[in-house]
């Protein structure tokens, strides 16, 4: 469920040293050049399916194929140079649980085997800002909180500007945690904007 994003290694080769290449003197040494192995994870959790179009988005700007959720594991999560994880807000109004999709319990059954410290993540969210402005994708708060607590640093933080929301738990030093898409009432939006976050990401360090 990684994507490799690219892998090379040419090694060199030792060679022979005749008897008289040894008396000169003469030494040669094994050349070895590597190039880094990159891998990325797109974890995606949903219900009407909005949030996989989304992630398909992210994927398409990435080329890292989403997966859902629920098939990642703390492994996946340490073995990725990146990671880019995303959900729904069905249970609005919750402290906790935010989503109402399978991401709620991996939050806290999964998630905290993971060992994310130095690592770079970056959150998306879905939510209606119009009718639910009140708690426009507070479940991006709780993967906030979830990830930073497992030691991982969020990038992709975004502007409030262009929602009709007045509030979310998804907040964080007056900016957005991560992406967040309007399928209800901004759905002409959102392939853009994801387009525009990835380049965002990897002006940020992310390796993509």
């Amino acid at each position: 469920m990684l994507r490799l994003y690219a892998v090379a290694c040419i090694l060199g080769t030792s060679e022979a040293f005749t008897a008289r290449t040894l008396k000169s003197g003469a030494k040669r040494t094994n050349a070895a050049r590597c190039t880094t192995i990159m891998s990325g994870l797109i974890g995606f959790a949903t219900m009407s399916g909005n949030t996989e179009r989304i992630a398909g988005y992210i994927g398409d700007a990435t080329g890292i194929s989403p997966t859902p959720i629920a098939d990642v594991s703390a492994a996946d999560l340490e073995a990725a140079d990146c990671i880019i994880c995303g959900a729904p807000t069905w249970n609005t109004g919750a402290d906790d649980m935010r989503s109402g999709t399978d991401i709620d319990d991996w939050l806290y059954s999964e998630l905290p085997n993971a060992d994310l410290s130095g690592k770079k993540v970056a959150l998306f969210g879905l939510g209606d800002s119009a009718g639910y402005s009140g708690n426009f994708c507070d479940s991006v708060g709780e993967l906030y909180d979830c990830f930073t607590a497992r030691g991982a640093t969020v990038v992709g933080f975004t502007d409030q500007d262009g929602y009709d929301h007045y509030d979310s738990k998804a907040i964080r030093d007056d900016k957005f945690c991560g992406l967040m898409c309007d399928e209800q009432n901004q759905m002409d939006q959102s392939e853009d904007r994801a387009t525009a976050w990835v380049e965002q990401l990897k002006a940020e360090g992310m390796p993509l």
